[in-house]
C-alpha cells in the first residue's frame, strides 16, 4: 500500500437531489451541503459549491451557471457532478483528492445506465473502489432497524428529487416504489401556486423557505401567515404578498397525493407475512420530506398503519450508508450487486 492509498480515508456519501452527505469511517459525517455548484460558462471551471453556490443562486450574472447536477436523484450533468464530487471528497479529505472506498446510496428505481454513471463519477473523482446501496435500504440501516431478520419493514425515505418506499426483508428489498415527486416537486407546486393567483414570481429558494416555515399536509392546530416577496409578473416590479398556511397546504395537495398513491400501490403488492408485519411495527418516514407538517398524520390516516418519524430524518440514508463502510464485509449482502452481460 502506498502512502497516497494510506492517506486516502474510506467514505460513504448520500449524493441527493438536494444535499450532498459524507461520512469519514470512523469520523462520522464530516459534509453536509447543497448539491448545488457555480461554474463559469465560457471554462465550464468551478466557481463555488455547496452552501457558497446557493448563496449565488438566483443572483449569478451571464457569466456564471448555478446549477444543481443532479435531477430526479440521479446525475444530470455528467461533467459537473465529477466535478462536485471531486471537489467534496478533496474538503473532507484534508485536500487529497482520493478514497479507497466509497459506498454510494442511490434511488431504488436507478436503471443500469444511471448506476454506471454515478460508479464513474466517482471513479473519475477519485475512489478507488465504488458500491452502491439504494436509498431504502440505506435508510433502514440508519435508522437502526435490523435488515437481515425475516420481519417486513417499511421505508418510506422522502428526498429532494425522489420518494423511495419500500419494504425489507432479510438484507434485500422485497417490494419497491421509486417515484419522482418528492422536495423539489412540492417547491415547483408553490412556485406555480403563486404565479397562478398572485401574478408573481418566486425563486426556488423563497419557495423551499415557505414550504418549511408553513407547508403542511394537514389542518395545523392554529394556521399560520407569511410575508412572500417577488416579481410582479404583470407590473415587472418587486410585490410582496401575504398568504396562509391553508393556501399553501392547497398547493402541496398534488405532490402529496402522488406520494399516498405510490404508498397504496406498495402495500397492495405487499405480501400477506409482510403486511402483518408492517401492521405491527408501522412505517419508518426518513428524508427531508417527512418533517412536512403533519405528513406522518396524513399517511396514518389514509393507510390506518403507525407512522413514525426518525431520528434526524435528513442523515438517515448516510448515517445507513456510513455503516456500511464501516463494516462493508458485515454488510456485503446489502449492496447492490453489479449486473453482468
Amino acid at each position: 500500500m502506498g502512502l497516497f492509498d494510506f492517506l486516502a480515508n474510506d467514505i460513504a456519501i448520500d449524493l441527493g437531489t438536494a444535499n450532498t452527505l459524507i461520512h469519514v469511517k470512523g469520523k462520522g459525517i464530516i459534509l453536509n451541503e447543497p448539491s448545488i455548484v457555480a461554474f463559469d460558462r465560457n471554462t465550464r471551471k468551478i466557481i463555488a459549491l455547496g452552501n457558497k453556490a446557493k448563496e449565488m443562486m438566483g443572483r449569478e450574472h451571464r457569466d456564471i451557471k448555478v446549477t444543481r447536477p443532479m435531477r430526479d436523484g440521479v446525475i444530470a450533468d455528467f461533467e459537473i457532478a465529477e466535478g462536485m464530487i471531486r471537489a467534496f471528497i478533496k474538503k473532507v479529505n484534508s485536500g487529497i483528492v482520493s478514497a479507497r472506498k466509497v459506498v454510494i446510496a442511490v434511488p431504488s428505481g436507478v436503471t443500469e445506465v444511471e448506476k454506471r454513471a454515478v460508479r464513474d463519477s466517482a471513479e473519475h473523482a477519485g475512489a478507488k473502489e465504488v458500491h452502491l446501496i439504494s436509498e431504502p435500504m440505506s435508510a433502514a440501516i440508519g435508522i437502526g432497524i435490523d435488515v437481515s431478520r425475516p420481519e417486513g419493514n417499511m421505508v418510506i425515505d422522502i428526498g429532494g428529487g425522489t420518494t423511495e418506499i419500500a419494504v425489507i426483508a432479510l438484507s434485500g428489498i422485497v417490494v419497491e416504489e421509486s417515484i419522482k415527486v418528492a422536495g423539489d416537486e412540492m417547491n415547483e407546486a408553490i412556485v406555480s401556486f403563486f404565479r397562478r393567483n398572485y401574478n408573481i414570481l418566486i425563486g426556488e429558494r423563497t419557495a423551499e423557505a415557505i414550504k418549511c416555515q408553513v407547508g403542511s399536509a394537514m389542518a395545523l392546530p392554529e394556521e399560520l401567515t407569511i410575508e412572500v416577496k417577488g416579481r410582479d409578473l404583470v407590473g415587472g416590479v418587486p410585490k410582496k404578498v401575504e398568504v396562509s398556511s391553508v393556501e399553501i397546504r392547497d398547493a402541496l395537495e398534488g405532490p402529496v397525493v402522488a406520494i399516498l398513491e405510490a404508498v397504496r400501490r406498495l402495500l397492495e403488492r405487499t405480501g400477506a407475512e409482510h403486511s402483518a408485519d408492517i401492521h405491527s411495527s408501522g412505517i419508518m418516514l426518513s428524508g427531508g420530506g417527512a418533517l412536512l407538517k403533519g405528513l406522518d398524520k396524513r399517511i396514518r390516516l389514509e393507510t390506518n398503519l403507525p407512522v413514525h418519524i426518525a431520528e434526524e430524518p435528513l442523515t438517515a440514508v448516510v448515517r445507513g450508508a456510513g455503516r456500511v463502510i464501516d463494516n462493508l464485509n458485515g454488510y456485503s449482502s446489502v449492496l447492490i450487486r453489479h449486473r453482468r452481460y
